[in-house]
């Protein structure tokens, strides 16, 4: 499968990734359910690494229960739980079992999330980690040794976020993950569409990567006031806040939000990365609402 590595080479094409949840536990019913709402609808569909520091099955093994559905997965991979031998192991092993599309993070902190007393790992951050995927599909390990057994294939990206506190931190920052190698690029939630518009022509422009704006389906103002709280980096202003407190039926209100937003991301980059936690089913009705027809 490379719909979504084709699409991301295509000039003019408006590319559409979502996010699915790994389950807890190790029934994946409920995943590839939602997982197959999304078929002939994106280009790839992103499978988390323990996002939050919230336990959930290996991505690794979510992603190849994907492609056996005939779905093709982006894997997200985080430096957080595992040394760079371990990373380097499952990046050969995504290899092997037909995933090509990753996605490089640094991952979240454990406080945030509910096993607060583990070990962090971070032998590598994102940018580093786009490194060491550089050098493997170069043939050669993160200590510069051969891979004996036949170079990978891996399509990189990496995060970012157009609505980082420190302008001159987040274009330092996404220039190196350029330098590094990443070959497209997914945002954190966008609320602020002024300030993606900012980022696109100041410090995107030129960089002929494709930029896919974060898109989430908020369900309540109560949905929202929580992510605010505990999602790192968000701020979901107010006036969409009352917006959804003041809507008789909440969740459409909010379907309706996430496809202007689609609409909005339309005008100003690449792409869009839709996030509807366990609600997966209703993205194609934002992509409806937004004017987005299925995939051909």
């Amino acid at each position: 499968m490379n719909r979504f590595r084709t699409a991301c080479k295509t000039p003019g094409e408006f590319i559409i990734t979502a996010e699915v949840t790994p389950p807890k536990g190790g029934d994946p019913t409920h995943m590839i359910k939602m997982a197959q709402t999304l078929k002939d609808r994106v280009h790839a569909v992103n499978i988390t690494d323990g996002s939050r520091a919230v336990l959930r099955m290996c991505p690794l093994a979510a992603s190849v229960i994907l492609l056996q559905h005939e779905i093709e997965p982006i894997c997200q991979v985080a430096c957080r739980d595992r040394n760079q031998i371990g990373i380097q192991a499952d990046l050969m092993g995504a290899h092997a079992l037909g995933i090509r599309n990753i996605l490089a993070l640094t991952g979240d902190p454990v406080k945030a999330g509910d096993h607060p007393k583990a070990k962090s790992v971070f032998d590598l951050e994102a940018v580093r980690l786009l490194q060491l995927i550089q050098k493997m599909n170069g043939g050669n390990d993160w200590n510069d040794k051969p891979l004996t057994d036949g170079i990978t294939d891996l399509f990189v990206g990496a995060a970012v976020d157009p609505q980082s506190s420190s302008w001159s931190g987040l274009q330092s920052r996404f220039e190196k993950k350029i330098a590094a190698g990443s070959q497209f690029f997914q945002s954190q939630l966008i609320s602020d569409f002024d300030i993606l518009d900012k980022f696109m022509n100041q410090i995107a422009a030129g960089c002929n990567k494709p930029i896919l704006a974060g898109i989430f389906l908020l369900k309540s103002a109560k949905n929202a006031e929580f992510i605010n709280k505990y999602v790192p980096g968000v701020n979901i202003p107010q006036h969409i806040i009352d917006r959804l407190a003041n809507a008789s039926e909440p969740l459409e209100e909010g379907i309706k939000i996430a496809a202007e937003q689609v609409q909005l991301a339309r005008q100003l980059c690449q792409g869009v990365h839709v996030m509807a936690v366990k609600r997966e089913d209703l993205i194609p009705k934002i992509l409806d609402k937004a004017g987005i027809p299925p995939l051909t």
